[in-house]
């Protein structure tokens, strides 16, 4: 990547498909260079797409799940030679099923690496970086999941919860650094997250969903705007993330449940 003294530098997890790709597009539109990565090779198709877009990119084939793949990363962001004004920690799975009698032991224990200690590592690396500039932007991707209890999907709610409280946490502890943290929290959005996740049998993953690149957008301008979070779709979604912060957790539990319990696509 050549040095840019114009161009600010955005990093992007998990940003070959779905939401992540969409945020790395919103950057690369809005005069950012980009350094990306997933783990697979389509990584570099995308970066074909968003150099079209007049960024410079570099890319970053790496397993997030491990503490060498945030290692690789944080390697390739330092050999850049380039201070990182937002950083999009994005990089996620979901498992879906019933916690006792269907779901993986090794599924939930890779969700927490990717989801959970993958993001602390980065975050760890990235913002001593950030308050020794005095300057940067992260935003976490946590969900609407994490504003409730989510019956078969129980662990990836509780990742979600644990990204949001560690956002708003860290977003109070560098209020005066000049950097900001922002949670983008979206609701079901059409990505292949739930046919990943194995939810394809499930009302969540048949019933329609909102559309990534909106996401990814309102995500962006919170992040720009420095806001401490938002719940980012469609009204509907808006509306659900608001009646959540009212309900208690047992109805909230029972809500999500509906969506999200193997079959319920067929009820």
């Amino acid at each position: 990547m050549n040095s840019s003294l114009t161009r600010p530098l955005a990093v992007v997890t998990g940003a070959s498909n779905g939401i992540g790709y969409e945020l790395a597009k919103q950057f690369a539109q809005n005069g950012f260079d980009l350094l990306i990565t997933s783990t697979g090779q389509s990584i570099n198709e995308a970066a074909l797409a968003f150099e079209k877009l007049g960024a410079q990119v570099e890319t970053v084939q790496a397993d997030l799940a491990t503490y060498d793949g945030v290692e690789t990363l944080y390697n390739k962001i330092k050999a850049t030679g380039r201070s990182v004004d937002a950083i999009a920690i994005n990089a996620g799975v979901g498992v879906g099923g019933d916690f006792a009698r269907e779901t993986d032991l090794k599924d939930e224990l890779n969700l927490i690496n990717l989801n959970v200690v993958s993001s602390v590592h980065l975050a760890k690396r990235v913002v001593k970086d950030m308050v020794d500039h005095r300057q940067g932007r992260i935003l976490f991707t946590s969900s609407i999941a994490a504003l409730m209890p989510g019956p078969f999907e129980a662990v990836y709610a509780a990742s979600k919860a644990f990204l949001h409280s560690f956002s708003e946490a860290l977003r109070n502890e560098l209020k005066d650094t000049g950097v900001t943290v922002t949670s983008l929290m979206p609701g079901p959005t059409d990505t292949n997250f739930f046919h990943r996740a194995g939810m394809d049998d499930t009302k969540a993953g048949a019933d329609r969903k909102d559309d990534p690149a909106m996401v990814a957008k309102q995500g962006f301008e919170a992040l720009m705007a420095g806001k401490d979070s938002i719940v980012a779709g469609s009204l509907k979604t808006k509306l659900q993330g608001t009646a959540s912060k009212v309900l208690p957790d047992t109805a909230n539990a029972e809500q999500h449940r509906q969506l999200t319990e193997p079959g319920s696509a067929n009820k």
